[in-house]
């Protein structure tokens, strides 16, 4: 039984490090930080748009 006690320790220490630390860094907040006004779904699509253009 202990050694179920660690592999959900190690598990639940992952999942912290990856949504607690990880996702500021790789996940930046796009979406709040735009300029315009617009609605959030025109500057989805105008970013797929313009990458797929490229």
């Amino acid at each position: 039984m202990t050694l179920g006690k660690v592999l959900w320790t190690i598990i639940l220490l992952k999942l912290i490090i990856m949504f607690c630390i990880l996702k500021p860094f790789f996940f930046p907040r796009f979406l709040n930080d735009h300029p315009s006004k617009a609605p959030k779904t025109e500057i989805v699509a105008g970013e797929l748009i313009d990458r797929v253009a490229e």
